[in-house]
This record gives structure tokens, C-alpha cells and sequence, in this order.
């Protein structure tokens, strides 16, 4: 639309009513402009994850935590690496504990295209932007990295408005969680690191194969877990993500395979998946026998017994 100054005057760009003030926060034309450049840069030299959303299954409005996450979906979208000369953070450090890998970086998504990738296609917890806690996936190094902070006003409202996602993360530290998102090598994760254990069943007490990665389930416990291997030879099934302690003895029945074996015994407190030098549980369990005796009411002194004469 053509602005005539005619009669010549001044415009006053607070005098909103003037229909020839300046728009000094550009128009919409000009702002989807600037967003369509800003989805093809991240088309071109962006690079392909997965990102994985949180599910919240026990909050503790205490300390603001959800240590019985879950993840069940990821959504494949295009983001920016914005470090490019490798990884943030520390890098890896030793420790009392073991060697620390402490790497971060910063994704940087479209909001365009992770309205169109994700927020409309998933439940957030917070819908809208990425959250806190969710997972990204980087499929060329393999590593799965939690966000810890989503920069929400930088670059600083171009034009007037904000165009795209900054996501601060730090790598993931898996903590028993369940991770089903049907991408294989995101939900290997889990496999790998979750606290499995091994279940011996008795001689001639049933039949069949359990299948790897079915859940089973027990007669009368109606404890169920998912499987991680299974050894026919000695009748061993390694499980992982347990909901409970079988019953001893009880049948186990395997949901897909309907194998099913009579529970004979099992020690929740030898993890097949971490090496005994570092999982010690066990080791502190049976070994401690050989310290203090338990068969005392206070293994640990006289002091406060009612059987010591000598007080």
C-alpha cells in the first residue's frame, strides 16, 4: 500500500493511529523470511537426532525429580551442533569413584519445524518447546545427551520475534530407567545398564524358550520383567526392569514365547551387567557376617542394653 505525505507533515511513531508510522518490528512477511532462511540453514548444515521426550510416572514435588522415568517415543528432526570444534564440559576427569565423563553441547532446533516434528505429534510436559529432562539422541557419535536448560531469547526477538530453540546439554546418566522408544540403538541403552539379574529355575519344572525382549510375568506374584538372555543349558534367564521379587517357588510364563519354568532361586543383588570389581553389593552382604554379629540384639556395643549389668 503506497503512503502519501500529503499535506506534508511529521509522523509520530508512538501516534499509533497514523497509518504511515513506521513498523519498527517488521512486518509478518518479513519475520516468516527470516524463519524460512533459518529452517534451510539448519536443513543444510544441520545434522539428523532423535529427540526423546519424558514421561513422568512418580514426581517428587520435593525435589522437583522423577526417578521412575520413562521414554517411549523418539522423533527424528534436523538440529543444529553448535560446537563445532568438538565437546563442552570438562571432558573426562578421574575420580575417587572412576573416571567421569563430563561432556556437553548446545542443539539448536527450529521452532518451525519442532512444532511440526514433535510438539504436534507427542505430549509434552511442558507443550510448546523442548523441555527439561528430555533426551536427544546424536546418532553419529552414539551418544544420548539430557537437556539441562532451553535458551529461549537468542538470538534476542530478530525482527521481534524468536526464532529458534537453543537446547544446553550435558551427556545422559542412565539411572534405571525405561527406555522403549522401538529405535535399536537407543533402547539398547537400557539393556545394557539397567540392573539385571539372573533367575535359576529347577530341574525338569517346565518347558519352552524364553524369547529376548519379551516381558514374563509370575504365577503368583504377578511380578513382571522384561528378558535379557536366556541360557537353556542351565536354565538361567537374565531379566531386567522387574516390578516386584518373585516368589519362590512360583511359574514364570513368558507372554510371547508361553515358555514357561518354576522359580528356584535368584539374588537381586548380583547385577550381570556391571563387572564384580565395580558392583560389589553382594560382596558386602555376605562378607560383613565375618565383622559383626548379627545374632545381637546391638551388634554395634553394650551401650543402651538392658542385659548389661555392668551400666
Amino acid at each position: 500500500m503506497a503512503i502519501q505525505n500529503s499535506p506534508a507533515q511529521d509522523y509520530v511513531q508512538s501516534d499509533y493511529s497514523n497509518a504511515g508510522r513506521l513498523k519498527a518490528n517488521a512486518s509478518d512477511q518479513e519475520q516468516k523470511f527470516i524463519e524460512n532462511l533459518v529452517v534451510e540453514s539448519i536443513e543444510i548444515y544441520g545434522q539428523d537426532i532423535y529427540y526423546v521426550p519424558r514421561t513422568i510416572v512418580n514426581r517428587d514435588t520435593v525435589f522437583g525429580e522423577d526417578s521412575d522415568g520413562k521414554f517411549e517415543t523418539a522423533k527424528a528432526i534436523r538440529a543444529y551442533v553448535n560446537n563445532v570444534e568438538g565437546w563442552e564440559g570438562q571432558g573426562e576427569l578421574l575420580t575417587k569413584f572412576g573416571v567421569r565423563i563430563e561432556d556437553k553441547t548446545t542443539f539448536i532446533f527450529s521452532r518451525e519445524k519442532f512444532k511440526e516434528k514433535v510438539d504436534d505429534d507427542v505430549v509434552l510436559n511442558v507443550e510448546g518447546r523442548p523441555n527439561e529432562g528430555d533426551l536427544i539422541w546424536f546418532p553419529i557419535t552414539k551418544h544420548l545427551f539430557e537437556i539441562q536448560f532451553v535458551e529461549v531469547e537468542r538470538p534476542f526477538y530478530q525482527l521481534g520475534k524468536g526464532y529458534v530453540w537453543e537446547c544446553q546439554c550435558e551427556l545422559f546418566e542412565y539411572s534405571d530407567e525405561k527406555i522403549d522408544t522401538g529405535i535399536a540403538a537407543i533402547d539398547e541403552i537400557e539393556s545394557a545398564f539397567a540392573n539385571a539379574i539372573t533367575v535359576n529355575f529347577a530341574i525338569g519344572s517346565g518347558s519352552g524358550d524364553f524369547t529376548v525382549g519379551e516381558i514374563v510375568a509370575g504365577g503368583s506374584s504377578n511380578v513382571t520383567a522384561e528378558v535379557k538372555a536366556w541360557d537353556s543349558a542351565n536354565r538361567q534367564l537374565q531379566v531386567f526392569n522387574r516390578s516386584g521379587i518373585f516368589a519362590i517357588p512360583e511359574t514364570v510364563t513368558g507372554q510371547t514365547s508361553t515358555a514357561a519354568w518354576t522359580t528356584a532361586s535368584y539374588n537381586t543383588l548380583n547385577n550381570v551387567n556391571t563387572a564384580a570389581s565395580v558392583d560389589q553389593n553382594y560382596d558386602f552382604e555376605t562378607l560383613d557376617n565375618d565383622i559383626i554379629d548379627f545374632t545381637e540384639s546391638n551388634p554395634f556395643g553394650s551401650v543402651g542394653s538392658t542385659t548389661d549389668t555392668t551400666i
